[in-house]
């Protein structure tokens, strides 16, 4: 199994499935380079701000921040989404922080013992760094440089969603909304599957709002037993939804959801609830 996995991930990089391979529509927003003493790199960002942002000089925003979010990775599908649920009043306004790859598989995944997970790349485990990256320079400087509040989401997919709920379990006061998508729990031995029951346990007063789906050729298995651990032993200040989509692919799971899932994280006060 571990093997049919492996091809498929293989087979959506090269591919491109998922991701965008050539210049796609996106709304307008704005670019810019941060330099980074965690990565020892200098990292590109794209930020969307919501219409009317530029006028509103007193009006503070939710954040989303997402990996992979090149302007030839995912970056303008989700910003299409979103731009088109602000618009059209489905979704409250939230300004949309995307962090272009470098080396995705280098910052996306955690230490591993596996040998065939060390094998899908020159440099895996340095999601500690990435998310020192996050935490301690593009956070602050979103803050500094924008107008936000302190309600904070972040969304990825794949190997991104391995990131997101690795963060979740790590630093689970990071953001409060995360939403991991087809997430590689496969990883390590399926480490947090594997170490969930202990970290919720550790946390009763946690307060957040998780998200997470699995596709028909991928995580389901993994997904499904971590889905149970929460069952059992999440925290009652937690919120939080599992949903297999047998129906759906690992190559086509992020665009099929994106628009539900953000219309519901970031529903109108009057209609807000778990994705």
């Amino acid at each position: 199994m571990r093997c049919v996995r492996l091809f498929l991930f293989a087979v959506v990089l090269v591919s491109g499935v998922g991701h965008a391979t050539e210049a796609e529509p996106m709304p307008p927003h704005a670019t810019f380079t941060l330099p980074s003493k965690a990565l020892r790199e200098e990292r590109r960002i794209n930020v969307y701000t919501p219409p009317g942002y530029g006028a509103a000089k007193g009006v503070r925003y939710p954040v989303l921040y997402m990996p992979d979010g090149g302007e030839q990775e995912d970056f303008p599908h989700v910003a299409t989404t979103v731009d088109t649920a602000i618009r059209a009043g489905e979704m409250r306004p939230v300004i949309l922080v995307g962090i272009e790859n470098t080396e995705r598989r280098r910052d996306m995944t955690g230490p591993t013992q596996v040998a065939a997970d060390k094998e899908i790349a020159p440099r895996v485990g340095g999601s500690a760094a990435f998310r020192a990256f996050l935490r301690d320079e593009l956070m602050p400087h979103v803050r500094r440089k924008y107008r936000v509040t302190d309600e904070t989401a972040i969304i990825g997919e794949s190997l991104a969603g391995l990131f997101i709920m690795e963060t979740f379990f790590l630093q689970p006061g990071m953001f409060g909304t995360s939403i991991a998508l087809s997430p590689s729990l496969w990883w390590n031995n399926e480490e947090w599957v594997r170490k969930a029951g202990e970290r919720l346990k550790a946390r009763p007063d946690l307060k957040a709002t998780l998200y997470m789906a699995s596709a028909g050729d991928d995580v389901a298995s993994e997904a499904g037993r971590l889905a149970e651990v929460f069952r059992v032993d999440a925290p009652a200040g937690l919120k939080w939804k599992y949903e297999p989509r047998p129906d759906l692919r690992h190559a086509n799971i992020y665009r099929s959801l994106e628009a539900k899932v953000l219309r519901e994280a970031f529903a109108p006060a009057s209609t807000k609830s778990v994705p």
